[in-house]
């Protein structure tokens, strides 16, 4: 949840860079202060969760490219997938077979496991 600060902050010196396809929304500091880096922010939509920031933004945001990826798109390859946010403690979490959420049914050994015993 965005605070009130941030939402100040964000109407008296934010200027919109663009937004992403989850509808995060960022901005920098419309003036520049002599001898220090722009202030980038993301104000979120929805939970505050940092895993649904696309990698073109968060290289943006940590200034390791300049404009942002609405005005200059990073190249894509084909063997990039889309970006999806951290799953962990939602229903679509990976849950590999035999996990109790996922019906608590593993398969069954195959005989290829030797315990070990004390000589």
């Amino acid at each position: 949840m965005t605070t009130l600060g941030t939402r100040l902050y964000t109407l008296f010196n934010g200027q919109l860079a663009g937004s992403d396809e989850f509808g995060n929304r960022y901005y920098r500091r419309s003036q520049r202060r002599m001898g220090m880096k722009q202030k980038r922010w993301v104000i979120y939509k929805g939970a505050d969760e940092a895993s649904s920031v696309p990698p073109d933004w968060h290289a943006w945001l940590h200034h390791l490219t300049d404009a942002p990826p609405s005005e200059q798109p990073l190249p894509r390859h084909a063997w990039q997938q889309p970006h999806e946010p951290n799953h962990t403690g939602t229903a679509e979490a990976y849950r590999p077979p035999g996990h109790a959420l996922a019906g608590g049914r593993r398969a069954p050994a195959t005989g290829d496991y030797e315990p070990w015993r004390p000589e």
